[in-house]
C-alpha cells in the first residue's frame, strides 16, 4: 500500500505542484513539438525513483514516464475548447489506471527504510493535504468551468440547474453528518447558507454569484470531508 501512496504523491506533485499554467499553454499550443511536454513527463519518472528512494525501479520509473506522456499527447491532440474539462477527468483517471496497475505488477515486500519512511500516516497525511491545498482548487475550477460564462449573462436569472446541485450537496453533507453523529454540522452548514442568501439578491448578476460561491464552497466542504474520511480509513489499514 506504501508504496501506490508515494507512486500517487509523485504524479500529485509532477501534475500540479510542478506544472504551472505557461507549461500547460505551451503544450497546448505546440504539442509534440513542445520540448516541455517531455521534460514534464521526465520529471515524473525521476520523481518516482526520489520517492521510491531505490534505482531498482527505474523500469518502473520509466514506463511511467513514457505512458504519461502518452497519455498526455493523446489528451492534447482530441481536447476541443469545449470539453477540455473532460479531458482533464479522462487524463487524470487513465494515469491514476496505469499507477495501479503497474504497482500491481511491480509490487514487492516493502524495501526497509528508516522508520519514519516506512511510516504510512506520514505518507497517507502528504497526500492527503497534497490533495486538499493544490489538487482541489483545480478541482472545483473545472467542476464550475460551465458557469463562468453565465456569471456575465443578465438574461437569466439563476445558474443552469444551480439549485438542483446546491440541494443535492447539502443533503449529502445533512446525511454525512447525521450518520458520523456530528449534528453541530448541520447547524454549521444552515449557518453558511444563510450568510450566502443573507439579503438574496435584486439584481441577477448578484444571485448567480452567491450560487456559483456557494456551489464552491460546499463542493470544496465536500472534497475536505471525503479525503479526511478517506485519510482515516487507509491510516486504520496495515501495512
Amino acid at each position: 500500500m506504501i508504496i501506490l501512496i508515494k507512486l500517487i504523491i509523485a504524479h500529485i506533485i509532477g501534475d500540479f505542484l510542478l506544472q504551472p499554467n505557461s507549461l500547460v499553454k505551451e503544450k497546448e499550443e505546440k504539442k509534440i513539438k513542445s520540448w516541455k511536454l517531455y521534460l514534464h513527463s521526465l520529471i515524473h519518472g525521476l520523481l518516482v525513483l526520489v520517492l521510491l528512494w531505490d534505482f531498482s525501479y527505474w523500469f518502473l520509473s520509466l514506463l511511467i514516464m513514457v505512458s504519461h506522456a502518452i497519455i498526455d499527447i493523446l489528451k492534447l491532440y482530441n481536447q476541443k475548447d469545449g470539453t477540455k474539462s473532460i479531458w482533464f477527468f479522462i487524463d487524470q483517471l487513465i494515469h491514476l489506471i496505469i499507477i495501479v496497475g503497474l504497482w500491481f505488477i511491480f509490487f514487492k515486500p516493502e524495501i526497509q527504510f528508516a522508520s519514519w519512511y516506512e511510516n504510512t500516516q506520514i505518507w497517507v497525511y502528504t497526500a492527503a493535504i497534497l490533495l486538499i491545498t493544490f489538487v482541489s482548487g483545480i478541482l472545483i475550477r473545472q467542476l464550475m468551468s460551465k458557469w463562468i460564462n453565465e456569471l456575465e449573462d443578465k438574461n437569466n436569472e439563476s445558474l443552469s440547474h444551480a439549485g438542483t446541485y446546491i440541494g443535492i450537496l447539502e443533503r449529502l453533507f445533512v446525511f454525512f453528518f447525521v450518520v458520523t453523529d456530528n449534528w453541530e454540522g448541520i447547524g454549521f452548514l444552515l449557518a453558511a447558507k444563510s450568510v450566502f442568501r443573507f439579503g438574496d439578491l435584486r439584481e441577477s448578476k448578484d444571485r448567480k454569484l452567491t450560487e456559483y460561491i456557494l456551489i464552491g464552497t460546499l463542493l470544496s466542504f465536500g472534497i475536505a470531508i471525503a479525503i479526511g474520511q478517506l485519510a482515516l480509513m487507509l491510516v486504520g489499514i496495515k501495512n
